[in-house]
């Protein structure tokens, strides 16, 4: 005899939905987070759902999710910040509920050294090759591609492309 019937006498099936609920929703409850960001704070805006209306950078699958970094100016409530948009964004209000906004995880090993790169005027620079590291022919269904393993000037083995 199933639980409900020993308690009650009958069959019903909507306490077992509630139940399967309720079990689904503790494990989304897992996954909510609160975010707190302060003023100044630097985060990712977060811009998936606006494809229909605004693109940014290529369309399609390939289109970014997140776009950023920007500025928080401003806590507007509990749970909406004002950001500082550049002016190509001043189309969309500036005012995003946190769960629009990423961390951005400040990790010194981003930031390269400009005294490292030497750059050209139109901000490109170039690379040196030091050596082939290793050399393949892949064989695809009607093409051979040949692929080469480089080993650049300032970059670690771990690196090679």
């Amino acid at each position: 005899m199933a639980p409900f019937e020993a308690l009650y006498g009958r069959k019903c099936k909507t306490p077992f939905l509630k139940a399967a609920s309720d079990h689904q929703k503790s494990y989304a409850d897992l996954q909510i987070r609160d975010l707190e960001f302060a003023v100044g704070d630097r985060v990712f805006l977060k811009v998936s759902p606006w494809k229909k209306v605004l693109w940014f950078g290529r369309k399609g699958k390939s289109s970014p999710r997140f776009i950023g970094l920007y500025e928080i100016v401003e806590r507007i409530g509990s749970v909406a910040y004002r950001l500082a948009l550049p002016p190509e964004l001043e189309k969309i209000h500036n005012v995003f509920h946190v769960s629009m906004l990423r961390w951005y995880k400040s990790d010194p090993s981003h930031v390269i050294p400009h005294s490292e790169i030497e750059l050209q005027p139109n901000m490109t620079y170039s690379e040196e090759l030091i050596r082939i590291l290793a050399r393949e022919v892949k064989e695809l269904w009607n093409k051979r591609v040949s692929l080469v393993k480089m080993l650049w000037h300032r970059h670690g083995s771990e690196e090679a492309t």
